[in-house]
């Protein structure tokens, strides 16, 4: 495991989950996903220097163009750094960091909504990544954002028929979902997208932090839900801060930092390793503020 420093832990436990039995392991020897050196950049225009970003500013010429306007600031981000690892048919695989570790630019990478700078990603079948293939548009019923939401996963007009009221019962809105998505609460805008992701069995099911407003009860159905896709040969991604929901849900964990892989295996072993690192990282900042002083890397 690499050295690691963090100016930011976010950290929770959902005491619902902590008896939940890990989930049994089903993975097949065929790949589903292959990710290889892989690694992503933004640049951020007009922002201020921060950190070790430099800043760059175009020629002579281009500034004369512009008739002497002043330039702004580009700063490039590397939000994932070289991550490589391969994902089988049948497994459930979450991964975990703090905030701005490079987990769900990861995600959307991998489903081709963001161009790698550098490394390929190889995909038996197109992702699904919840929120985005499921898009809700908030002027919109949710009747009508589930129809453009099932056909946008690939289900036909009659296969969105057929399984309409099946998503409308799974998401528990009821009767809301001929009002506008914008009469939604967040945990029921969660809840649709999840079943409208879910309605059409993915080979890949990528999830990021979409189960963080549901309650107990909610979690254990998309869990079945996610078995279900599982046992059908699918691969199915979990994003989350909570490590219970992760340990209940997963057969196998990545810990993403600072856009790198620092764990990658077992649950339990992952999330103890990497909880272990909060608590000592926490313990830190603790003694460096009862002290006046700064906190060690």
């Amino acid at each position: 495991m690499t050295d690691i420093d963090d100016d930011e832990i976010d950290f929770e436990i959902d005491p619902e989950d902590l008896g939940s039995t890990p989930v049994e392991q089903a993975p097949s020897e065929q790949l589903s996903l292959l990710v290889n050196d892989l690694h992503v950049s933004y640049r951020v225009f007009g922002a201020k220097k921060v950190g070790h970003g430099p800043g760059q500013k175009t020629s002579l010429l281009g500034r004369l163009a512009r008739r002497g306007a002043a330039d702004p600031p580009v700063r490039e981000v590397k939000a994932v750094r070289g991550i490589s690892f391969a994902a089988r048919h049948g497994e459930a695989i979450g991964i975990i960091g703090v905030n701005g570790s490079g987990k769900s630019t990861l995600l959307r990478a991998i489903a081709g909504l963001v161009p790698p700078a550098a490394g390929t990603v190889h995909v038996a079948s197109n992702p699904s990544l919840l929120g985005v293939n499921a898009v809700l548009m908030k002027d919109l019923t949710g009747e009508r954002n589930i129809m453009i939401g099932a056909l946008a996963n690939g289900l036909t007009i009659e296969e969105t028929r057929e399984r309409y009221q099946e998503i409308v019962d799974f998401a528990e809105i009821g009767d809301f979902v001929n009002l506008p998505m914008k009469a939604y609460s967040s945990g029921m805008g969660a809840r649709l997208r999840f079943a409208i992701s879910a309605s059409a069995v993915p080979d890949i099911l990528m999830i990021d932090e979409a189960l963080a407003t549901g309650d107990a009860h909610f979690r254990a159905k998309s869990k079945a839900r996610m078995d279900e896709i599982r046992q059908s040969a699918g691969t199915v991604f979990l994003v989350s801060h909570s490590l219970a929901t992760v340990q209940s849900m997963c057969t196998r964990v990545l810990w993403v930092h600072e856009g790198k892989l620092v764990m990658d295996g077992d649950p339990r072993e992952v999330c103890q390793t990497y909880k272990e690192y909060v608590h000592a990282k926490n313990a830190l900042r603790k003694k460096a503020a009862a002290t006046g002083g700064t906190s060690a890397p």
